[in-house]
């Protein structure tokens, strides 16, 4: 088996710019350093790398670092070249009419679950999120349903490696009961959240055929008062035909 290349000070570099993205305000240099346990003068060399080439941008007064203009144009060309959105868009959009509830589609990155569409339920109140909103992988039913699509001998290294997060007194963190849980998604291709993620909040997601190198997928998020159990199986039927219909759409690309 060949050996994975590592490059520390890249992997360094993408943990100082995950950082600083996600910081409102910005970070200095010694927060980034006490956040990311790195030494001072490593993010200095790297902070200073990165402003050279416009990828974050410094406050001359507060010292802070902001993400640059570089990366809002990286991110935009390759939020561009994702062109199996616009083809999931028509079918997104028919599927939020008939279940009455937001649809989001999104692609398994990395450790994480990236939105890259959304279409709102027209009801005042609704789930929402921005695209480019990065999901853990371990949350609610996409994480289900991305894990269980993992070799098992990945899946398990992933487990071991990565103990189940509580976010709700319904998050399922007993190993045993979360491996059924992967088993039943496998089985019925679908992998539904009931408040494990949000409480209050039930979700409903579907896999879409791999597309390049992206693993896309489909879900439905709504409110418990609204995704009845009576609404439930209705909904999953039409998600799963939703997710189906795109597949379809995707294999007849070149």
């Amino acid at each position: 088996m060949t050996k994975k290349y590592q490059a520390p000070i890249v992997k360094k570099a993408f943990m100082i710019l995950n950082a600083v993205s996600k910081s409102s305000l910005g970070l200095r240099i010694s927060e980034i350093s006490t956040q990311l346990d790195i030494s001072k003068s490593t993010v200095h060399g790297i902070t200073a790398a990165l402003e050279d080439q416009g990828a974050i941008v410094r406050d001359s007064v507060s010292k802070r670092y902001s993400i640059g203009i570089t990366l809002m144009e990286l991110g935009k060309a390759a939020y561009e070249r994702i062109d199996f959105k616009n083809i999931a868009r028509p079918i997104m959009e028919e599927l939020m009419e008939q279940c009455k509830e937001s649809v989001f589609l999104g692609v398994r990155n990395g450790n994480s679950v990236t939105v890259i569409d959304i279409v709102e339920s027209r009801k005042d109140f609704k789930i929402t999120s921005p695209i480019g909103t990065a999901l853990p992988l371990m949350a609610g039913a996409t994480g289900k349903l991305f894990i269980a699509q993992m070799d098992k001998k990945d899946r398990d290294k992933y487990l071991h490696a990565n103990p189940l997060v509580r976010y709700t007194p319904n998050t399922i963190v007993d190993q045993k009961k979360y491996e059924e849980e992967l088993i039943k998604v496998r089985e019925t291709g679908i992998a539904t959240d009931d408040e494990e993620y949000i409480s209050g909040v039930r979700a409903i997601v579907a896999p879409i055929k791999k597309y390049g190198a992206y693993t896309p997928a489909i879900w439905v998020v709504g409110f418990k008062a609204s995704m009845s159990d009576k609404k439930i199986p209705i909904i999953i039927e039409q998600t799963k035909t939703a997710a189906a219909k795109i597949s379809k759409k995707l294999t007849r690309q070149p």
